[in-house]
C-alpha cells in the first residue's frame, strides 16, 4: 500500500528556466554492442556491423587485386605497382625473413591476411563506418584460432604429429631435469596462449583506440552543445582538435597490429617447419 502510494505521489513541481544540463556519459564497452541489422528474425539474427564489414572488406580486396592483376604490363600502372608493392613488401619483410627457403608458398595466404586485418582495422577511422571490426573479441578469436590451426596443420605434415609434438615442447640440448620442467611451460605457450596472445593484443588495441576516440568526440559534442560551463564550450575546440589528431594516431597503430599479427603467424610458420629451435 506504502509502495502504491509513492508510485502514484505527484511528482515535484518543475522550477521555471531551462533544464539543467545532464551531466557527461563516458563511452563504455556498451557503445560496442551493435543491435543485428535484422532483429527479432531468429536466423538472421548473426548478421550485424562487423559481420556486415568482414563480407565488404573480402569483397573489396578481392575486387583490388583482381582489377591489379588482370592486365599487367612490364611498366605497370597505379593499381598494378600499388599490389605488387604491397606484395614484395608481404614477401621480402615478412615472409622470407621469418619462413625460411620454403617461404614462397606461404606468400599469399600472408599477403590476404596482412590486407584483411589492415581493412578491417581502418575501417575504424573511415567516416561512415568508423567502426574496428577487431574491436569485437569474437572476431579477433576466430582469426587467432585460424591461424592456430594453419601453422599447426604445417608442422605437422612437416614432422610428423610425434615429430612435430616433440619439436614445439621438448627443446634439444637442454638437461634432462630441466626438460621435466621446461616442456608443460613449452606446451603451454606453443599449443594454448599463442592464439589467446594473438586475439587478445588485436582485439585490445582495436577497442582501447576506438574507445579513445569515442571520449574525444563526444566529449567535444558535449562541450559545445549540451554544457553550460562557458569554458567548456571554448575548450570544446580543442577536444575536437584532439580527436582528429588520435585519429590519427590510431590509423598508425591499426596498420602496426595489422604487420604484427602477420608478422608473428609468419614466425610461427617459421618455427612448424624448423628441423628444430
Amino acid at each position: 500500500m506504502i509502495s502504491s502510494l509513492w508510485t502514484l505521489a505527484p511528482a515535484p513541481p518543475v522550477p521555471p528556466g531551462p533544464m539543467p544540463a545532464e551531466g557527461f556519459k563516458a563511452p563504455s564497452s556498451q557503445d560496442f554492442d551493435i543491435p543485428p541489422i535484422f532483429e527479432g528474425v531468429p536466423a538472421l539474427e548473426w548478421i550485424d556491423k562487423p559481420v556486415i564489414q568482414l563480407i565488404f572488406s573480402a569483397v573489396l580486396i578481392y575486387v583490388f587485386f583482381a582489377l591489379a592483376t588482370r592486365r599487367t604490363a612490364l611498366v605497370p600502372g597505379r593499381l598494378q605497382f600499388a599490389a605488387e608493392r604491397f606484395e614484395g613488401m608481404v614477401r621480402e619483410s615478412i615472409a622470407r625473413d621469418n619462413i625460411g627457403p620454403d617461404f614462397r608458398k606461404y606468400v599469399p595466404f600472408l599477403v590476404t591476411l596482412f590486407a584483411f586485418l589492415l581493412v578491417n582495422n581502418l575501417f575504424g577511422v573511415i567516416p561512415m563506418i568508423q567502426f574496428p571490426t577487431f574491436s569485437h573479441p569474437g572476431m579477433a578469436y576466430a582469426l587467432a584460432i585460424l591461424t592456430w590451426f594453419i601453422y599447426n596443420i604445417v608442422g605437422i605434415r612437416k614432422q610428423g604429429f610425434g615429430g612435430y609434438v616433440r619439436l614445439m615442447t621438448w627443446p634439444p640440448g637442454v638437461p634432462v631435469a630441466v626438460r621435466f620442467i621446461l616442456t608443460p611451460i613449452e606446451f603451454l605457450s606453443n599449443f594454448i596462449l599463442r592464439p589467446i596472445t594473438l586475439s587478445f593484443r588485436l582485439f585490445g588495441n582495436m577497442f582501447a583506440g576506438h574507445l579513445l576516440l569515442l571520449v574525444f568526440i563526444f566529449g567535444a559534442e558535449y562541450m559545445l552543445t549540451v554544457a553550460d560551463s562557458i569554458l567548456l564550450k571554448v575548450m570544446s575546440p580543442f577536444a575536437a582538435i584532439m580527436a582528429i589528431v588520435f585519429t590519427v594516431f590510431e590509423a598508425f597503430i591499426q596498420l602496426i597490429q595489422a604487420y604484427i599479427f602477420t608478422i608473428l603467424t609468419a614466425s610461427y610458420i617459421g618455427a612448424s617447419l624448423a628441423d628444430e629451435h
